[in-house]
């Protein structure tokens, strides 16, 4: 089976011809969790800040239903996120220790780049009650739009549209809303490279948006090499 890796809300098996007709939103959101269990690889990419160039090199790993992120710059800093649990729970491990991600701190930038902890976290993919909205297209490809709405007050967001492909499950776009109503942050799939079976992540770009004129504040531009089958 092959399969999208569109990092990090982005994994998925690609569906059966078969499957691939529309389904509820929540039948959607559920093969996007599902396919975490899939995934068994090593990456090594970068992080690249658009305004100033500036880069920070990265290490993701998957196995065993746990994605690992390893930031080696000063100060070395692992975020794993661990998809045995639902939702799934993120964790920052840094010197002195290892504490679950909480409150406040999703909406904390990583590494100062334009995505934060709630980025990572997943948690919008188990939020109750999602809206299947209609179709759109990426990059001229078929999408199903799902919409959650955050049922609780702490993390950056109130409402996060995802654009998933039709023909993979795959999210290839992600756009979220504040209180206001407002985009706050933007995610899309520029590029994907073929290896083996499956079809990965090449380069993602995030964007954080100024809620009030629109204007974008930050972005980032994450690039992954070819995976290493762990």
């Amino acid at each position: 089976m092959k399969r999208l890796l569109l990092l990090p809300l982005l994994l998925a098996a690609t569906l059966r011809a078969q499957d691939a007709q529309p389904k509820t939103a929540e039948e959607i959101l559920s093969i996007v969790r599902r396919s975490y269990a899939l995934q068994n690889h090593k990456m090594n990419g970068q992080l690249r800040d658009d305004a100033t160039g500036r880069t920070e090199p990265l290490t993701l790993t998957m196995e065993n239903q746990v994605m690992r992120f390893l930031f080696t710059n000063p100060p070395k800093e692992i975020v794993h996120l661990d998809l045995n649990t639902s939702p799934a729970t993120l964790y920052q491990v840094r010197a002195g220790g290892s504490a679950q991600v909480e409150g406040d701190q999703f909406a904390a930038s990583v590494r100062g780049m334009a995505f934060n902890y709630e980025d990572l976290s997943l948690r919008f993919l188990y939020w109750p009650r999602p809206q299947l909205m209609g179709e759109g297209r990426v990059s001229a490809q078929k999408c199903w739009i799902v919409r959650v709405t955050n049922p609780g007050k702490d993390g950056p967001y109130y409402v996060v549209d995802i654009y998933v492909h039709q023909g993979s499950g795959g999210a290839a776009k992600m756009e979220a809303y504040d209180r206001n109503s407002k985009v706050v942050k933007r995610y899309q799939v520029n590029k994907v490279q073929k290896v083996d079976n499956a079809t990965v992540l090449k380069e993602l770009k995030i964007e954080t948006v100024n809620p009030f004129n629109g204007e974008i504040k930050g972005r980032t531009y994450m690039t992954l090499d070819n995976p290493e089958k762990k």
